[in-house]
């Protein structure tokens, strides 16, 4: 093979493209990732959900956030073997990558195998940071967790009144006030058995949570047998901070009693009775 000072051919042949192109390229001569394999970083104990990062040109990358949406999560989840995707979060949600930013302006249509055969700018063509790395949140492979069941935090003697939180991906997080009316509310009495919702607290009533907040914008129908259920703006996206949790307060497992006294006056036995 030809050699041009000492270095091979086929060598600087790759100096030159790499030169010609304004992309470092760095093969790791002891990866054994594949061109355009995927894995998601920085997802916690999950290897479904995290920010995307891209084998391309013999190095990791990130994908820029431009135009990402639930479609181009879904190509990335089916070539994970993760399921449906949950969320396309923006933003770098899941923290700020490193290295080169391989994919932007990403358009999939939904029926590729993988994310680089999905259209966009061209390798190593994009104007981002990498505050603007994309995530994805798919649904656990053959997960045994049950997602959507909610508690009551916060609401003293009562199990049916206080801060709602609901259990999703394997933690408990709160609820944005967001759109929260007395609707919503009685989704929550009713998936706890609480009878009838009586209000809807907002503003943090029952104290700030910690954690994710999982749902805002909330708008059950109030058909809806839990939370879970009814339409929002998708699982972790939002705009709140916990002093915007909602809250409920139900009516109770038992209906509240007047008892009659001998003067003819009535005294209450409970506001709203628990068990």
């Amino acid at each position: 093979m030809w050699s041009i000072m000492g270095v091979p051919g086929g060598l600087l042949w790759l100096l030159i493209l790499s030169f010609s192109e304004g992309v470092s390229v760095q093969p790791e001569p002891n990866s054994t990732a594949v061109e355009g394999q995927v894995h998601l970083a920085n997802g916690g104990n999950s290897s479904c959900s995290g920010r995307v990062a891209i084998f391309l040109r013999g190095q990791w990358g990130t994908v820029c956030d431009d135009s990402w949406d639930l479609v181009d999560a879904q190509v990335v989840c089916r070539q994970l073997g993760c399921g449906r995707a949950m969320s396309a979060p923006q933003s770098a949600r899941f923290g700020q990558g490193s290295g080169p930013i391989w994919l932007d302006n990403v358009n999939c249509t939904g029926s590729e195998l993988k994310l680089s055969e999905c259209s966009h700018r061209g390798v190593g063509s994009h104007d981002c940071n990498h505050n603007e790395d994309a995530g994805v949140v798919c649904e656990e492979p053959n997960s045994t967790a049950v997602e959507g069941p909610v508690h009551l935090a916060n609401g003293g003697n009562s199990s049916c009144s206080g801060r709602v939180e609901i259990f999703l991906r394997g933690q408990w997080g709160t609820v944005c006030d967001d759109s929260w009316d007395l609707v919503d509310a009685q989704v929550v009495c009713r998936q706890l058995g609480c009878g009838r919702a009586m209000s809807a607290p907002q503003s943090a009533r029952f104290g700030q949570g910690s954690g994710p907040i999982w749902l805002d914008n909330v708008n059950c129908t109030g058909s809806e047998s839990k939370l879970s259920e009814c339409s929002h703006r998708g699982v972790g996206l939002h705009d709140c901070n916990h002093n915007e949790d909602a809250g409920v307060v139900c009516e109770g497992k038992y209906k509240c009693v007047q008892l009659k006294a001998m003067k003819s006056h009535c005294v209450t036995c409970c506001l709203w009775c628990t068990i």
